[in-house]
């Protein structure tokens, strides 16, 4: 589909995932704790997957957990970090813009009684290293810096924020999940979190990392699965799948991102000199490769949205008042933004250029059909 430019939402299966899914469901589909023969090629074949899931990481085997999600993942990290660390204290510093996962975690954490810092943004989206410095105490028991962020794309300041908490000594979560594959990860964490079906690999398979030294006692009753940090039966295919996926992700990357990059450059650039009244939010040079999002005055997201789908053109958009949030997204109004009118788009690793100048072609008279529609002119 030359026209999907979801890839932030779901990147498309990659075909090694494809070829290592097929493969997988007649090779590993056994219990892997069990001690008969095929439990014990799917074992090797979990096995396997861990060690190059690892490598592409830069981290030991025996600190990757597969979990069924990222969500999955980003909840016991956080969970698990500040349940064992509950001698230290009970307070939670994270970012105002990390995804919905890490926000629930902490809402979660001050209804049992902990206490929640959120770090503000400014108009980029980016934390500043200082203030998310000057927000850990002696009581802090973890804190939390996605590595960019998903809706504009904005890469935050890990390794700032990593020295900071290594001084402070307080364990530095970074939710990964847009930028495993697609940049180098940063380094200085503690636990890190990411998510397959982000680099192209099958929905269902998340990653948890915690490194050696840091304290994590699962907050879920105990299961043997997973070196004791994720309960439930492991799918051994999927996560194969997901292994195959992100190391062929990964190289191809090393090509396609500066591409990917030089598109979504023009798109920033193009989309305001076609259209009046837009805000083309996110840092424009500190960001990732595939991800540009803006705002449209006098348009409402959905309607956009959907003449854009009507045109073959698949975005999405975390601005409108939709009927599952009821708001605003909690990204652009921590930014200072235009909420109105938006559109994320997040190129696939093989998007062609020639897709992205029909977007641009059809894009204004699109916005000024929906203004005329709703009585804007001029606009």
């Amino acid at each position: 589909m030359s026209g999907y430019f979801d890839a932030a939402s779901t990147e498309p299966l990659h075909p090694a995932a494809r070829s290592a899914l097929v493969s997988a469901l007649d090779s590993a589909w056994a219990d892997p704790a069990r001690l008969y023969g095929a439990a014990r090629s799917a074992r090797v074949e979990l096995d396997r997957a861990r060690a190059r899931v690892a490598a592409v990481l830069g981290v030991r085997p025996d600190e990757v957990a597969f979990t069924t999600s990222g969500t999955q993942a980003v909840q016991l990290g956080i969970l698990g970090t500040l349940r064992s660390r509950r001698r230290v204290g009970r307070h939670l510093v994270v970012s105002a813009v990390e995804h919905s996962s890490v926000l629930h975690a902490a809402e979660a954490h001050e209804r049992d009684g902990g206490e929640v810092t959120i770090v503000g943004v400014d108009e980029t989206g980016r934390v500043d290293p200082g203030e998310f410095a000057a927000a850990l105490r002696p009581d802090t028991a973890l804190a939390c810096l996605q590595s960019a962020n998903h809706e504009v794309g904005t890469v935050q300041p890990v390794a700032e924020a990593a020295e900071a908490c290594r001084a402070a000594r307080v364990p530095l979560l970074v939710d990964a999940a847009q930028s495993v594959g697609r940049m180098p990860v940063p380094s200085g964490w503690s636990l890190l979190t990411a998510s397959a079906h982000k680099w192209g690999g099958p929905a269902g398979v998340g990653v948890l990392v915690v490194r050696k030294g840091t304290r994590w006692r699962s907050p879920l009753p105990e299961d043997e699965r997973e070196g004791r940090r994720v309960p439930g039966f492991e799918n051994v295919p999927a996560i194969v799948a997901a292994a195959a996926a992100l190391e062929a992700f990964a190289a191809d990357m090393a090509t396609a991102a500066p591409e990917l990059s030089d598109l979504v450059g023009m798109i920033r650039t193009r989309v305001p000199e076609l259209v009046p009244d837009v805000q083309v939010v996110g840092d424009p040079e500190r960001r990732l490769p595939h991800l540009v999002t803006f705002s449209c005055l006098y348009v409402e997201g959905e309607a956009l949205l959907t003449e854009l789908d009507r045109l073959g053109f698949a975005v999405s958009s975390g601005s409108s008042c939709t009927a599952d949030t009821l708001r605003p997204s909690h990204v652009l109004e921590a930014m200072g933004v235009i909420t109105h009118g938006n559109v994320r788009v997040s190129l696939p690793r093989d998007a062609e250029p020639s897709a992205v100048a029909r977007f641009l072609a059809v894009l204004p008279d699109a916005v000024a059909r929906l203004r005329a529609a709703a009585g804007v002119t001029g606009a």
